[in-house]
């Protein structure tokens, strides 16, 4: 009972420490945006000359300028001409990545995970910045923990991040640090691995390839006693098969054309269940033909500005002859495959969320997200579906709509303020200037005047 009781004396004090952090970062007064365009996150109607009113980290307003009442004491930002929504959520990245064009080479250069924690601030930045205010990461070592810390106490600007730790396979991947792999021979060390990930600070559980049906009932049956999801990393139509039978809750890379199309029943099947699908379509076959048409993208100073000099100029080295990265072997293939691939889930009504396998090679974090979500829109999904499916959908993957995903009143004050009408234009999303995570204000360079350089922060 002691220590029962010292671990809950222990989280308040975590928990408060987080708020009073919080709190001191976050402007004194209420906070309006007027005059937008409102996505409120689901599949509705905009609501135009929008007022969306936070306070202490809170919604505690949103409709029209017209019947919103807005406190005396209101800061005004003007949002005319522009869109607010949701804060986006990005449901696979990878926090220790930032766009190197080889992971052997990458990790070498790393020392392993010596430089983990120069690298690891430098990609939650360039998530927020890009409008990511929560993310799934699946498969960065437990160091990860340090730096959702940090952010938690805003000593570092970065999206809020639910963690799976190292990932569960039979197969090794050479060329990756082992901290990242745990390589189970039976489904009770599968359960007993499961166990030991939750126990070490696992949100959730990541499965990677090689593993069998009984394998994933282990992992899913030892995840769910402790309310624990498991995402499982998916191209073949067997694994995909034995992930259903042994109820994994989502599916991680389905449909992003590394293998040719799947047949109707099995994607009947998993519409059905109304299994979240998370495709990841655009690391590869949206981001490769990008770099070939405009390589400047490459050259973004953005990432000079936010990168150590050894750590940028190794980047930018990485990028030599792209198109023979180890990682673009296979790109006309899966080029061809995606013109069917990469639609079939959308069209079976399967149930959408958004991922984007942030950063992988040139698949930087500062793009990732509108990227994968012009990528979708590009196989057939509308604007505001993929809008939602950002938001709404992956608030409810993560098991926290009643929290985010949505602007409501009482819930978190996450949302974006984009310039320009991404219903128009998805790539709109590209230009996203005022951050708001937790009632914190953050802002890009070309929403650098008026109020909010006085009550915000700088990227």
């Amino acid at each position: 009972m002691r220590l029962i009781a010292a671990f809950f004396v222990t989280v308040l004090v975590l928990v408060s420490s987080v708020a009073v952090a919080q709190e001191s970062l976050r402007p004194r007064h209420p906070v309006a945006f007027v005059g937008g365009m409102l996505l409120d996150g689901y599949e509705a109607q905009p609501i135009h000359h929008s007022v969306v009113v936070i306070d202490d980290g809170r919604i505690i307003a949103a409709g029209t300028k017209y019947d919103t009442v807005i406190p005396e004491n209101a800061v005004i930002i003007d949002t005319s001409g522009k869109t607010v929504m949701p804060g986006l959520i990005d449901a696979h990245v990878h926090v220790d990545l930032i766009g190197h064009g080889d992971y052997d080479r990458y990790y070498r250069f790393l020392g392993g995970m010596a430089r983990l924690d120069d690298v690891m601030p430098i990609a939650a930045k360039q998530m927020l910045r890009a409008g990511v205010t929560s993310a799934i990461d699946l498969g960065t070592p437990f160091q990860i923990l340090g730096l959702r810390e940090k952010i938690s106490k805003g000593e570092i600007p970065g999206p809020r991040l639910t963690v799976s730790g190292p990932w569960i396979t039979r197969v090794y991947l050479d060329g990756i640090p082992d901290d990242y792999q745990i390589i189970i021979d039976s489904p009770r060390e599968a359960a007993q691995r499961t166990r030991e990930l939750i126990a070490s600070g696992a949100d959730i559980i990541k499965t990677w390839v090689g593993l069998t049906e009984d394998d994933y009932r282990a992992v899913v049956k030892e995840a769910h006693r402790h309310k624990v999801k498991v995402h499982a990393h998916l191209y073949r139509p067997e694994a995909i098969r034995a992930a259903i039978a042994a109820g994994v809750d989502v599916f991680q890379h389905v449909g992003s054309a590394r293998n040719p199309p799947y047949d109707d029943e099995l994607l009947s099947e998993i519409a059905h269940k109304n299994i979240p699908v998370v495709q990841t379509i655009a690391h590869r076959i949206w981001v490769y033909p990008a770099t070939v048409a405009f390589p400047e993208r490459l050259y973004d100073p953005v990432h000079k500005k936010d990168m150590p000099p050894d750590i940028y100029a190794e980047v930018i080295d990485s990028f030599k002859d792209f198109h023979r990265l180890s990682y673009f072997h296979e790109i006309g293939r899966e080029t061809r495959n995606s013109r069917i691939a990469a639609r079939q889930f959308i069209a079976a009504g399967a149930y959408i969320g958004v991922g984007t396998d942030a950063a992988s090679p040139l698949n930087f974090h500062t793009e990732a997200m509108w990227r994968e979500m012009s990528a979708l829109v590009d196989s057939g999904m509308t604007p505001i579906e993929v809008i939602s499916a950002a938001t709404k959908t992956n608030a409810e993957i993560l098991g926290q709509f009643d929290q985010l995903g949505s602007i409501e009143t009482g819930k978190l004050a996450d949302l974006i303020v984009v310039d320009g009408n991404p219903l128009a234009d998805i790539n709109a999303l590209g230009h996203v200037n005022i951050v708001v995570k937790d009632g914190v204000i953050w802002y890009a360079e070309a929403a650098a005047h008026g109020p909010v350089t006085e009550i915000g922060h700088a990227f």
